[in-house]
Order: structure tokens, then sequence, then C-alpha cells
């Protein structure tokens, strides 16, 4: 009679640790899913001189629905939102961007109902270009890593002729 009380006790305090278990990975998952962003509209390049070599890349980005507030504060130090651009020739982890609200409170909080203009400078020389510049037909990826929530990645190409306002979608 012991040792069953004691397995019956075993087999239930093991599952309940098991259903708490789970219940904090769903929590996370939750969590995760809930604090990343989302793009609107399309990607804007624009290009500039007579060869029309890319100026900057510009996108909106608002939170998904429901979503917790998202810290994109591009001169921040920790805890921060961080923009990697890739392509067939440059591989860079923390590209410099600007942050312009669309709609918003104009703090440094990406938050529900808020809308904000995301801008790459690819004329400074610094980050993305203009060694090697992006080229037409060219394929380019930028991720959005954010510090609480998934990252976003934005695939393109650009068009076989470059214009001075391209939106890509």
């Amino acid at each position: 009679m012991v040792v069953a009380t004691i397995f019956a006790f075993v087999v239930l305090t093991t599952g309940v640790f098991s259903a708490e278990r789970g219940k904090e990975t769903v929590f996370a998952g939750l969590e995760k899913a809930r604090g990343s962003m989302e793009i609107r509209g399309g990607i804007v390049v624009t290009a500039t001189g007579t060869t029309l070599a890319v100026e900057s890349l510009q996108f909106a980005v608002a939170t998904s629905a429901g979503g917790e507030p998202v810290p994109i504060n591009p001169s921040g130090t920790n805890n921060r939102t961080v923009l990697a651009y890739r392509d067939d020739n440059i591989v860079d982890n923390d590209v410099g961007f600007t942050v312009v609200d669309i709609v918003g409170d104009s703090d440094t909080l990406l938050e529900p109902g808020e809308l904000k203009l995301i801008t790459i400078d690819a004329s400074t020389g610094g980050d993305i270009s203009p060694d090697p510049a992006l080229d037409p037909n060219e394929r380019f990826t930028i991720e959005v890593q954010t510090p609480v929530g998934a990252t976003l990645d934005i695939t393109r190409t650009l068009p076989a002729e470059l214009r001075t306002v391209m939106q890509l979608h």
C-alpha cells in the first residue's frame, strides 16, 4: 500500500511538472511572436547621379497584431534593434540606419498603432556601398534583428534598369 501511494505520488508529480514545463514553452513562444514587427508596404530604393547609383533603401515597419513594443533606437548601445545587410559581395551585420515617425509619439519604441520609416543610407561608403555598389538585377537581404520577437527578413532584387525611385515588392 505504501509503495503504491509513493508510486502514484511520483507519477502525479511528474505529470504536473511536465505540464508546467510545456506551459512555459508555449508562453515563451507566444512572447517571441508577439514582440515581432512586420513590414508595411514595399522597399523604396532611390538612386542618383548620371549612372544612377543606389543612394538609399527605405521601408516602413509596424508591430504585428497584438505585438509588444520593440526598441528601435539606431544609436542605442544595448537592447536595440540591429539591421544586417547581405548581398553577393557584402556581409554587414550592423548597418547604420535612421528612423522617422510616420505615425507615432516620437520615442524610440515601436508600439502598437505606430508606423516608423527606416532608412539605410547607401551613399556614405561606410556601410553597404559604394564599393561595390548595388547593381541592376542584384539580390539583397536586410535582416531586422530585434531584442524581442522574431527576426524579420526582407529579400528583394533590383530591377534590370535602375530608376530614380523604385518600389520593390
